[in-house]
């Protein structure tokens, strides 16, 4: 949801880019997310603040398509609008680790990997699930070969352990809302802008 992006997801996007040698990372802000009961800055706030974020890094690229649709925003149909785009290019979706933990919990997940490969980042020495839904998933689909990734349109897991900044956006929120500074946690950029519109502020309203 990027509420807000933080220095975290943007080392770990740069990594991945760099090591899987990826054409360009597209951020997506959510407009309204199906795991979330509130969001506390607006979703136009959000979109202002991640591109500001990756403004000066000419491989990252901010989709607004999430933003602009009606709705409960779902990856499935983003991922389905975007083969649709790019029919014939291999397609990542780029998790956290917790994100991927939780994949059976979302809407036709296991369509997904009929779209894109999926790229789990994670934390050094973390081991895949090797029981459950995702057990089967990563033996049915899982890959240590980065070439596959570009060889295949979808279909594949790959994991890749990345620098985890351990920066977390429900603390950032609490830090920002109790009057802290979030200087160095964030962009410069975002930091203006959060203090700026107080998009964070204790006594605002979520969304606002």
């Amino acid at each position: 949801t990027f509420d807000p992006i933080h220095c975290g997801h943007l080392r770990t996007a740069f990594e991945l880019w760099q090591e899987l040698r990826l054409a360009e990372v597209r951020f997506l802000p959510t407009g309204s997310p199906p795991h979330r009961a509130q969001l506390y800055a607006s979703p136009e706030r959000r979109l202002q603040m991640v591109r500001a974020a990756v403004a000066d890094q000419p491989s990252f690229v901010v989709d607004d398509r999430e933003v602009r649709r009606s709705g409960v925003s779902y990856s499935v149909d983003t991922l389905t609008e975007l083969r649709r785009e790019y029919p014939e290019r291999s397609l990542c979706l780029l998790l956290g680790m917790d994100a991927f933990l939780g994949l059976p919990n979302w809407h036709r997940w296991r369509e997904l990997l009929t779209l894109a490969h999926i790229v789990v980042a994670h934390r050094p020495g973390w081991r895949a699930p090797t029981t459950g839904p995702l057990g089967e998933v990563m033996v049915d689909h899982g890959t240590g070969t980065i070439r596959v990734l570009h060889e295949r349109p979808s279909g594949c897991v790959y994991v890749h352990a990345v620098t985890q900044l351990e920066i977390s956006s429900t603390e950032l929120r609490s830090l920002i809302i109790a009057g802290r500074d979030p200087r160095y946690l964030v962009p410069d950029e975002v930091r203006q802008i959060i203090l700026e519109t107080r998009c964070y502020a204790a006594q605002q309203e979520p969304g606002r």
